[in-house]
């Protein structure tokens, strides 16, 4: 291992002097002519000083669920960099695991360097894939920004950028991306994505400037349903909390969790008389009482999981259950590019009828023709039958 990593990085030394003397332009491993950022410096979404490399071939990712915002950036060959991942992506999200596999059978040879905990990851097996990039994110369920893989990668000349899609989703997916884009030489594909981000996000935001604060409702978000006994698992200042605020809802738990998420219990939240109720779910086991949404999942099976959920004891009792204001929501949406979906969706169930203009299944829509190489098929959020 140490006489590999000694001859990459003389060899890595050689290219950057020879790319900055000639100004040179290289082919990636798919093909597209990019620019060679040598030796650039950047900031990344840890506030650390990183050294971009001259090539990327060969890519590590220190959670699975990154390849929602890698898919976004590498087109028609999703997986063609991928040389390891973490493991929580099959376990956590196993139905999008499952809408790649059938399109791109490679994912269930790419190697796993732990499970869907940070105390799993094997820096044996990470630093033997010899990759050109380590992807991690500042938070989850793979390294951290003080996990020794990282000073262990940074002795071995592989530059490692982090990046956050989760803590402060609406602020860092612009910039994670932006710098993801730059790393892996996507930069063009980057900003496509960005400008289209951007752009849905300043017409969410116009719409809730012409709210009263006293007009918006009390919303209530139950993270992932059925997942954990008892009521009720929440988010208060961060993540999907974020997407509440962006679309003008008031989260009842902001106030009452001193972090992102936490704790309630039910008679907190009945007492708060929220007007709005969102439960987070993934597809999950057909025969468990939980909100089963995302891919593969049809529009019926999650609207039954969801009425079914909302008759348990307690949740039956809480104001917005009781006035029909349910509804399901893709729990991933927490931790991917893709958030500004969960945001336009929020939106019209905060305030129905009035921002038709505003359409989430046509944003998913284009995100999927434009940028992503698996068909949309699923259903990502539903909405309760009235009582």
């Amino acid at each position: 291992m140490p006489n590999y990593f000694s001859r990459r990085r003389s060899l890595i030394d050689v290219a950057r002097r020879a790319a900055c003397v000639a100004g040179v332009l290289v082919s990636t491993a798919l093909g597209a002519i990019v620019p060679v950022h040598a030796g650039e410096v950047v900031t990344d979404m840890a506030g650390r000083q990183v050294t971009l490399p001259d090539h990327v071939d060969r890519i590590l990712l220190g959670e699975g669920r990154l390849l929602y915002a890698v898919a976004l950036l590498e087109g028609k060959q999703p997986l063609g960099r991928i040389v390891g991942w973490q493991g929580e992506l099959q376990s956590l999200d196993p139905q999008t695991w499952q809408q790649y596999e059938k399109v791109f059978p490679k994912i269930d040879t790419i190697p796993k360097i732990g499970q869907s905990s940070e105390a799993t990851v094997s820096a044996e097996k990470a630093l033997a894939l010899k990759p050109d990039l380590a992807i991690f994110s500042i938070g989850g369920h793979g390294p951290g920004r003080h996990n020794a893989l990282v000073k262990e990668f940074a002795a071995a000349g592989v530059p490692v950028i982090f990046v956050d899609f989760r803590q402060k989703p609406l602020e860092d997916t612009v910039p994670s991306l932006r710098l993801m884009g730059k790393a892996m030489q996507r930069e063009a594909q980057a900003e496509a994505y960005i400008s289209l981000y951007e752009s849905h996000l300043k017409a969410v935001r116009d719409a809730v400037a012409t709210i009263p604060s006293n007009q918006r409702p009390k919303v209530f978000v139950q993270l992932l349903a059925g997942v954990w006994p008892g009521c009720c698992h929440t988010v208060g200042n961060g993540s999907i909390g974020e997407f509440v605020d962006a679309a003008g809802g008031v989260n009842v738990a902001r106030d009452l969790l001193p972090g992102v998420i936490g704790d309630l219990n039910i008679e907190h939240v009945i007492a708060s008389q929220p007007d709005v109720y969102i439960a987070t779910g993934t597809r999950g086991n057909a025969n468990q009482l939980r909100i089963h949404v995302g891919a593969q999942t049809t529009a019926a099976d999650a609207r039954d999981s969801l009425d079914a959920f909302v008759k348990s004891p307690g949740i039956a009792s809480i104001k917005a259950v009781r006035e029909g204001r349910t509804h399901g929501l893709w729990h991933n949406f927490y931790d991917s590019p893709y958030n500004i979906v969960a945001v336009e969706a929020m939106l019209n169930w905060f305030y129905p009828g009035r921002f038709r203009q505003i359409d989430a299944n046509a944003t998913f829509t284009e995100i999927h023709k434009r940028f992503l190489a698996v068909p949309y098929d699923g259903t990502y959020w539903i909405d309760g039958d009235k009582p």
